[in-house]
């Protein structure tokens, strides 16, 4: 029996049933291809995204302080620091910033869906934020949840065909788990007194998820762990990552930024809260990139 089968192209498929000599050829053929593969490319380690379009790009930040109370989600006092600061920092670094805050699930979903169908010809990159309470691969808005596949997915090269070859920067602040950097009682935290800078936490997980080329998914905590924020300053994670964006946004590899952002949050640890378990507690963010260049924003003028 042919050890081969047509498959839709009119190509064929070997089969796992073929000789040992079949196989030995099969791999001999295989290394030979990768051979030439490999020799037809030229990587240049130092290679850059291209950052001289006219525009640097749309910045989308979603901010949820409130939800509506059939959620039981609490409020996220202190995300309107980190909005401020966010806007601030991006429209330095030549973004367009467009904030929205405590949008219901339609109106988030349309405002991504606008941004998606917009002509991003022009622009460097696209830039998303959610800054919110999470669960299982969601975040929430004002009256519900959306998935973070679906939005990535909307930004990938076959919906949007003007980023295709461009950075496409997701960051998320939310929780992505039940514990602190040990094991901990869960505690539903309440922001009871917004006057002291307490620190609480941002509700439930988000998991690492795949995107696509040219994609980088930035998180404020690794999987499985609390995102601590305090009530009146905002989160750890956007605080430093403002903070480093106002030192080095123009002058450092945006994968080193976000390094130094790692380092800056776990060298914190919580102090003040109502939940006795947290105190002393750290946190360390992480990022999952996808990029295949360097990723600068330089000045453009």
């Amino acid at each position: 029996m042919s050890n081969r089968s047509k498959n839709y192209d009119g190509g064929s498929v070997a089969k796992d049933s073929s000789s040992a000599a079949d196989r030995a050829a099969n791999m001999e053929n295989v290394t030979e291809t990768d051979a030439i593969i490999r020799s037809s490319l030229n990587l240049d380690p130092a290679e850059e995204y291209k950052m001289g379009y006219k525009r640097r790009g749309l910045a989308l930040i979603f901010n949820q302080e409130r939800f509506f109370w059939r959620l039981g989600m609490n409020d996220r006092h202190g995300t309107n620091a980190d909005r401020y600061n966010l806007e601030k920092r991006l429209r330095d670094l030549d973004f367009e910033v467009r904030a929205y805050d405590n949008f219901k699930q339609e109106e988030v979903l349309e405002r991504i869906g606008e941004a998606a169908e917009e002509d991003h010809s022009d622009a460097d990159c696209f830039l998303l934020i959610f800054l919110s309470h999470g669960e299982n691969d969601f975040v929430y808005t004002y009256n519900g949840m959306i998935s973070i596949r679906d939005i990535t997915a909307m930004f990938k090269g076959d919906k949007c065909k003007s980023l295709v070859g461009k950075p496409k920067i997701f960051i998320l602040q939310a929780c992505r788990g039940d514990k602190h950097d040990v094991p901990v009682t869960v505690y539903d935290a309440v922001d009871h007194d917004v006057k002291t800078n307490e620190v609480v936490v941002d509700a439930s997980a988000v998991h690492t998820l795949p995107a696509g080329a040219d994609f980088i998914m930035c998180y404020s905590v690794a999987e499985g762990y609390y995102s601590h924020r305090e009530t009146i300053n905002g989160s750890w994670y956007i605080q430093d990552l403002c903070e480093l964006l106002q030192k080095y946004g123009e002058s450092l590899e945006f994968t080193e930024l976000l390094t130094l952002v790692n380092r800056k949050v776990s060298m914190r640890s919580v102090g003040y809260s109502s939940d006795r378990n947290a105190v002393g507690k750290k946190q360390v963010p992480c990022f999952a990139s996808m990029l295949t260049k360097k990723l600068y924003f330089r000045p453009k003028h």
